[in-house]
């Protein structure tokens, strides 16, 4: 990926993150923006999204209902040939991550063959 590309995965990250901090609310649960992937002509850009407290399709579905509006703010605080049409998408990686931990405890937990001296 290019330098030009990351840039604007992160600026549009920011901008994202403002708009749906600022313009939404969701009752007991937190949403936070975690990553942009635009495509490289820049016609389409996914934006995952974590959710923790909650789940995750309601919240889905009123950002992705309201993309319109969302892709409007964010074009005019970001000036691109064309701005992207977002798709809102959740990511899971924050729950994988826990659940690697978890397996990752678990089997520190399990008994281990007794250390072998090498005598000759």
């Amino acid at each position: 990926m290019s330098q030009r590309l990351d840039r604007i995965n992160e600026l549009m990250k920011r901008e994202i993150s403002t708009v749906v901090q600022r313009d939404f609310e969701f009752k007991n649960v937190l949403v936070t923006i975690s990553d942009v992937e635009i495509t490289d002509d820049l016609r389409e850009g996914k934006v995952f999204v974590s959710v923790l407290g909650g789940s995750a399709q309601p919240v889905l579905d009123k950002l992705n209902a309201s993309k319109g509006p969302i892709q409007s703010r964010v074009a005019k605080r970001v000036t691109l040939r064309c701005t992207p049409v977002l798709t809102f998408r959740e990511d899971s990686s924050a729950q994988r991550g826990v659940d690697v931990i978890n397996l990752l405890e678990e089997v520190d937990k399990l008994p281990t063959a007794p250390e072998v001296d090498e005598e000759d």
